[in-house]
């Protein structure tokens, strides 16, 4: 299976800084082209061949195929939560064990492990990589692009970080986001206050209404995130806004609350609401990944799977009923933080556990 080469460190440490250093904030179209420009860029010294940028309105996607017919996807994403200016005040380092920086763990050390892990590989045959400029805003942009390569490949191997200790993720909750705007009337709080219709009352009230619709039995949470309302300190205020983040295990559960909240009513005369979103991340039942779970576990016993509650690409791919096993990069954590980090010394098995997978996947009878 392997070219007699181990997938060296140094080398992916290399490749990890520049794309560490090439930073890559979602929805900053200038920085993602110089993010894809970089990742095409790696996966063509060290795969050969030729990466593909697709433009899309929310950055350039990259795609890479080893040609035959497609066997196995490997799914991942260039664009960080982290703005400009990030890596200023958090350069890139590897220390004592560690590499940390904006996006190590989130996803760039996963992405570079998988390009390494197939570089070990004599065949490569059937292999397709699509790495996206859009999943921390929702893959909106990429969704269609995920689906058509993943029914095209059969298989979705996910390189998102690993669960805590190093497991892989074997489900996933369901997510959306959901925003709720109330209109009122303005009115001036000291003259005549009840001429008007206070939003931030009526916007306090869905707020309770929206908090009960959580059933934490049923894996479903329902949680108001962000709220804004008014204007100045003596009027009374005429609109208001709450963002509310929703989480599901289960299809049943996500027609649910996408109905409850369609069915939101105000509570105050002349008071007006209206609801934008829904659950846009279908549940990633465990099923999904089980077959190549277990593969998984024939290449490296003892290791675990666990059911999270975060969203990743690989709920589309799940929901289609491709197989798909998710947390396959780096060993770590702090995704969305100051503290985030990747063990260096993990690097080198995950990459090979790619390759594992993608040579067993390749040999898999139909």
């Amino acid at each position: 299976m392997h070219k007699g080469v181990d997938a060296s460190v140094d080398a992916m440490l290399e490749d990890l800084r520049t794309l560490v250093e090439t930073e890559s904030p979602s929805r900053d179209l200038h920085a993602l082209t110089a993010s894809a420009e970089a990742v095409a860029a790696v996966i063509e010294s060290r795969l050969g061949g030729q990466a593909h940028l697709i433009a899309s309105e929310a950055g350039p996607h990259v795609h890479w195929s080893a040609g035959g017919d497609p066997r196995v996807l490997i799914l991942g994403h260039h664009d960080t939560v982290f703005p400009l200016g990030t890596l200023e005040r958090r350069p890139f380092k590897a220390e004592d064990g560690r590499a940390t920086g904006p996006g190590v763990f989130d996803m760039l050390g996963g992405l570079v492990q998988a390009i390494h892990g197939l570089a070990t590989l004599d065949d490569r045959s059937g292999v397709e990589i699509l790495v996206t400029a859009d999943e921390e805003v929702g893959s909106r942009s990429s969704r269609a692009l995920i689906e058509e390569r993943a029914l095209a490949c059969g298989a979705v191997l996910v390189c998102e970080g690993a669960a805590d200790g190093g497991g892989l993720k074997t489900g996933r909750k369901g997510c959306g986001t959901f925003q709720v705007s109330v209109t009122g009337r303005a009115s001036h709080a000291g003259l005549e206050p009840a001429a008007g219709v206070n939003a931030l009352i009526e916007a306090s009230h869905q707020v309770l209404d929206i908090a009960a619709l959580g059933r934490p039995d049923l894996g479903t949470t329902v949680t108001p995130t962000v709220a804004s309302a008014g204007t100045l300190d003596n009027v009374v205020p005429a609109a208001a806004t709450v963002i509310v983040d929703v989480r599901v295990e289960s299809a049943d559960e996500k027609d649910r609350i996408e109905a409850a909240f369609a069915a939101l009513a105000p509570h105050l005369d002349e008071a007006e609401i209206a609801v934008r979103g829904a659950v846009s991340r279908p549940p990633m039942p465990e099923s999904a990944s089980a077959e190549l779970f277990a593969v998984a576990r024939r290449l490296l016993p003892g290791l675990d799977g666990t059911a999270v509650g975060g969203g990743s690409d690989g709920n589309f791919t799940a929901a289609l009923g491709v197989p798909t096993l998710d947390g396959l990069g780096a060993v770590g954590g702090g995704a969305h933080a100051d503290h985030e980090y990747l063990l260096i010394g993990a690097m080198t098995e995950r990459a090979h556990l790619i390759a594992g997978l993608v040579h067993a996947r390749q040999n898999a009878e139909e």
